[in-house]
């Protein structure tokens, strides 16, 4: 299975030469130029890494990445920057970046750190969540239920997750726009409804009750 990973480079030369590499290196590269098409991508998709310049257009790479950690998204992201202050390095490792790497760099070091970040990430010790017959993997992305695997999108699981980490407890409709989204009041007043309604047809009517007027709840209790 190819790892596949998204590289966030303003540079069409570099990010070409990037790509070749990592392709012969068994990564599969998605390529966006710019802040706002790394945000609109990285909610929509999974990866396994990110490579992250910080200088782009439309916007920073430090907030694309502050942006994913609000969201409680763990992807590694791995900055691959000219700007080499160790100021730079402190924020963007403060940020949530898993490593740091300054441009000029040499290609068999960027690939070794990639590796590196994403085995540290797989080896990460996530709980895996159940209730009522459905589990919840993190680290694996797997969702099943009574132990039959179930495809979700990346919206559906990021809902889900949530609705399972605080499992018992009413979560707002609020708070499930900034886990999936990362910010709240900008998308259709129904989309997570949507969400609720297809995991409830995959997983079962029941799993998810409705806390009218105010949001949704998976287990027993208030």
């Amino acid at each position: 299975m190819e790892t596949n990973l998204l590289l966030v480079e303003d540079d069409a030369m570099l990010a070409e030469a990037l790509r070749a590499g990592l392709a012969q290196q068994g990564f599969e590269v998605d390529w966006v130029v710019d802040a706002a098409q790394a945000r609109t991508v990285l909610v929509d998709h999974g990866y396994h890494a990110v490579l992250l310049d910080l200088g782009l257009p439309g916007g920073s790479g430090l907030g694309v990445l502050q942006a994913m950690r609000g969201r409680y998204d763990t992807t590694p992201v791995l900055i691959v920057t000219a700007r080499d202050q160790l100021s730079d390095r402190i924020s963007g490792l403060d940020a949530g970046a898993d490593d740091y790497i300054v441009k000029p760099f040499q290609p068999d070091e960027l690939y070794a750190r990639l590796r590196a970040v994403v085995r540290r990430s797989q080896g990460r010790v996530s709980p895996v969540l159940s209730c009522d017959g459905v589990t919840l993997d993190p680290a694996r992305r797997e969702v099943t239920r009574d132990g039959e695997a179930v495809a979700v999108s990346m919206h559906e699981f990021r809902t889900l997750m949530l609705l399972m980490e605080r499992a018992g407890r009413v979560v707002s409709r609020e708070q499930l726009e900034e886990a999936v989204y990362g910010s709240s009041g900008t998308i259709e007043s129904n989309t997570i409804a949507v969400y609720v309604h297809q995991l409830r047809r995959k997983l079962g009517e029941s799993l998810i009750a409705t806390v009218h007027g105010y949001g949704y709840r998976i287990g027993g209790g208030a």
